[in-house]
């Protein structure tokens, strides 16, 4: 995906997420994250949103913690989440594609990451919005684009879990392997041990376990939004995913 297409969907998904979390109401629990009201949903989301536009508009070169989330409620918060994301699809939309600013994870350039992340970002969190409003998310997940969410896949295999954070560790080396089944192309061969995991495209080798099912469904599966569509083989990786693959 190109990086406006990247900020279009970002720009979808956050209306979307807005207008879920004003049906929902604030007082509304998050099944998909249980410890969240929808509250706490938009003022999570809302931050990371103006921490994003931060980099991109000033060009910060170098890290910076998130801002302090807000002490509002109601339609106040509801206002000052539809702000922030305007606010972040001006600024991604408005910047010169060779800005310089940190970004975490490999990507052809800063913007095309913010762009990617913050897509992906919102997409999560409005099924969390849905979810809270009582959506099926297995329902959300059959009308997600398969090629957005192969790409969110990608994104979470291939860099937030080769980072030195992740968790998903294993005392000795096993292969996992990811299959999207409605995609030619979506296998992904993970690698664990004792270190960070390491992810290579395609099918490599002899898996020890295999986690398969449609993209959207594997994607929310895989950041714990739903449970595994499929699994074969030594089920006990599918649960050490489950148990400590949380992005942190």
């Amino acid at each position: 995906m190109e990086t406006a297409e990247f900020i279009r969907v970002l720009d979808r998904e956050g209306r979307a997420l807005a207008a879920a979390a004003a049906q929902a109401g604030p007082d509304a629990k998050v099944p998909t994250c249980p410890e969240w009201q929808v509250r706490d949903l938009l003022r999570h989301t809302g931050t990371v949103h103006r921490w994003a536009t931060s980099f991109v508009a000033v060009g910060h070169t170098s890290f910076r913690p998130f801002g302090q989330e807000p002490d509002l409620d109601g339609e106040p918060l509801l206002d000052w989440f539809r702000e922030g994301l305007v606010r972040l699809v001006d600024t991604l939309s408005g910047a010169s594609p060779d800005v310089e600013c940190w970004h975490f994870l490999p990507a052809p350039s800063p913007l095309a990451f913010w762009a990617r992340r913050q897509a992906h970002e919102t997409a999560v969190h409005r099924v969390d919005a849905e979810a809270a409003r009582g959506r099926d998310v297995a329902e959300i997940a059959r009308e997600t684009d398969a090629g957005f969410a192969a790409d969110g896949i990608d994104e979470l295999l291939r860099g937030f879990h080769a980072r030195p954070k992740s968790r998903v560790r294993t005392p000795e080396p096993a292969v996992l392997r990811v299959r999207a089944t409605d995609l030619a192309d979506a296998v992904w061969t993970v690698r664990l041990s004792a270190g960070p995991p390491v992810t290579e495209r395609g099918a490599h080798g002899t898996a020890d376990c295999e986690v398969s099912g449609p993209a959207a469904a594997l994607c929310l599966s895989l950041w714990n939004r739903l449970p595994l569509p499929a699994v074969s083989g030594d089920a006990s990786l599918a649960a050490l995913w489950r148990e400590t693959s949380g992005v942190i």
